[in-house]
Parts: C-alpha cells; structure tokens; sequence
C-alpha cells in the first residue's frame, strides 16, 4: 500500500467531518409561544419583533378550546424557518423501553442551537423543510441538555414537542431524554440561561421560572420525560450509569418513576425524602444526568460497564454530556457510545444505526462507519 491510499481516506474523512461554518450571527427578536394553564383558561404569550420594535402578544382560551389553539414559532431573522404547532390532547409519562428499530439517530446537547439542530434533522432525512416527519419507523434520541448556552431555546422544544407527535402518526417515535441542564432549568438551578431569556420574561411580566413551570405546557410535557431508556439493544442517557447505581439493581420504570417527583428539586436535596432516589441526582459521583466516570477519572472500570449492560439486558450505552476529541466515537470495546459534540463551535454531528451498523453523521448527509475500537 502507497503512502497516498493511505493517506487519501484520512484527507477525506477530515474534509467531511471538518466543523460547519459559523452561523448566522443575527439575533431573532421573537420568543415564544408559552402556554400557561391559569384560572381563566390557557393563556399564551408571544413576543414579536414588527418594525424593530418588540411587543407581548397575549391570547386567552377556554380549556375546551385547546386542540384549536393556534401556535406558532417564528424567527425575525429568519420568517422561513416559522412552523405552527398543535397541542397535543394529552401528555402522558413516557414508557421506559422500547423495541429495536431498524434506523435509530442518536444526538444529544442541542442546548438551544436550533439552526444546527435543523441542518442535522435535514441532512439526515428525519423531516423536510416544511418540518414534517420524513423518517418513517426510525426513531430519534435526544440524550439530554435542550437548555442553556445556545439562543433559540424555546424553538428547539416545540419542534421536538411537533415532531413527536408526527413520528407516532407515520410509525416513529421520537424520544427526549432529560440532562443535568434541563433538570437544572426546571429546578431553578439558572446559572447557564442566556440573559436573553430572563429579558423576555421580564418583558411578558413573569419570572423566567415560569415560562417552564407545572403549569405550563411545556413544563408538563418535560416533566413527562425520563431520565434514563432502553432502545432495543441500546440504554440511552444522558451521562452514564455509575457503579453504585449497579448495585441499586432496579427497573428503568422503578427509576424513572421514583425520579420523576424530584425533578423540580434537584437543587435543593434537603428536599428528598427517598435517599434511595437522591443517589440518582448526586452530581458526577452517581447522577444519571451528570456522571462523567466513562471519559475522566476515576473511570469506570469494563467489567463495571459489563455489569450495567448485563442488568439492563443491552449491547451499547449511549450518552451525551462529556465532550471529548473521539466523539463520536465508541469507548470500551464498542460498549459505551459518546455523542456530545461542540455544538456551538461548529461541530455538528451525531450517530446513525441503520442497516445493524453505526454511522457518523454530520449536516453534510455523509455517513462514516464507525469503527468499536
């Protein structure tokens, strides 16, 4: 073999995988919708941006008008980017497992970045421009971290709260896992949320809380997700399985189920009344959401991860929140998939099953086998 054929792959997978261009630097003026639940019925508020000047849209409707509320996203900078929402009829907590798809995308730490989070539903054939589910029976997996550092945090929710409900029509499914940020978020734990964020609540006469309270749509449709799932042979997170949640040996339902209540108290573990669950949400030593033992020591040991695989009755692990040069990239012979990536330097990227094979997946639409060490 010639040093050019072996050099050549190198030279193109690089040129493939190199980061996006940055992205536009414009700031989208509007904000919303937030859909409150309040004693005269749903209330839902806008911000919109018309001839540089900013205004509060409020619109008010009767419980029983809510499969006709007209919701919808729109960008100031970018008006082709809008799309309309419908309200789901009911939000129910999410089943714990899940059979194994033939295409399954997996991405994670979105974190507000909704212009990359596009490119990557699109070049992946997940939906059209139009946002319409175009992945048939596949499923998406977002690993956590919807909130935070990025600046179209609200968009990026509702098009997963949409997209949602259109895979379920078409055979799909589409599932969001809760991260350290969301939990964050909905606990009261703001240390990350752009001051873009507080602004506009102030601006809608509210506290920044409760644009994503109990009481609000989509304050109860995050509330209703998990923090931990099993896709066929695949157990998805967003940081990692500690050992000492091995030894806890208990069902992904049982865990998610006991978490659920705690969500709004993560910041303040006085809270817990269940020191069982508390283990759960104990930062980098044990919490499903914020463990880093996979990537930075103490490590996990192999025979640890074989033990989380052999309990849960699963071939890979899959998480997000630790980022890392190999990403993404499998770790441990193959066992434990890492997914999170530089989002908001450029680096747009995630993991495709298709076909029994993992892929590398970037806004381009190429595909690079990924080799399990």
């Amino acid at each position: 073999m010639n040093l050019l054929s072996m050099v050549l792959p190198l030279l193109i997978n690089s040129l493939v995988f190199q980061a996006d261009p940055k992205e536009t630097k414009k700031r989208n003026e509007n904000d919303g919708p937030y859909v409150l639940y309040q004693k005269e019925g749903i209330v839902v508020r806008n911000i919109i941006s018309e001839d540089s000047v900013r205004r509060v849209k409020v619109q008010t409707f009767t419980l029983k008008e809510k499969a006709d509320v007209p919701l919808k996203v729109q960008f100031s900078d970018h008006p082709e980017w809008d799309f309309s929402v419908k309200m789901q009829t009911e939000l129910k907590n999410e089943p714990a497992e899940f059979k194994q798809p033939d295409k399954l995308l997996a991405l994670s730490d979105i974190e507000g970045e909704f212009e990359a989070f596009r490119k990557l539903l699109l070049a992946n054939k997940v939906m059209d421009e139009q946002y319409n589910w175009t992945f048939g029976k596949g499923h998406l997996v977002i690993c956590g971290d919807l909130f935070d550092r990025g600046q179209e945090v609200s968009a990026t929710i509702w098009l997963l709260y949409k997209l949602e409900q259109d895979a379920k029509v078409k055979g799909g499914y589409l599932h969001t896992i809760l991260g350290n940020h969301d939990i964050m978020n909905l606990s009261g734990d703001l240390r990350y949320v752009k001051p873009k964020y507080f602004e506009n609540a102030k601006l809608m006469g509210l506290d920044y809380k409760e644009l994503y309270g109990p009481d609000t749509e989509l304050g109860r449709w995050l509330r209703s997700k998990n923090l931990i799932e099993k896709i066929g042979e695949n157990l998805c997170m967003h940081a990692g399985v500690a050992p000492v949640i091995n030894t806890l040996a208990m069902s992904l339902h049982e865990i998610n189920t006991r978490c659920r209540p705690y969500y709004d108290k993560a910041k303040d573990k006085k809270l817990f009344t269940d020191t069982v669950v508390r283990t759960f949400f104990d930062g980098t030593r044990s919490s499903l959401f914020w463990y880093r033992g996979y990537f930075v020591e103490p490590k996990a040991t192999e025979a640890e991860v074989d033990q989380t695989l052999s309990l849960y009755k699963v071939k890979t692990i899959i998480v997000g929140h630790t980022i890392t040069e190999s990403n993404v990239g499998f770790y441990y012979k193959g066992k434990v998939l890492g997914i999170d990536v530089d989002q908001h330097n450029g680096k747009h990227e995630g993991a495709l099953f298709e076909k029994k094979t993992w892929y590398k997946v970037n806004t381009t639409g190429h595909k690079l086998p990924l080799p399990k060490e």
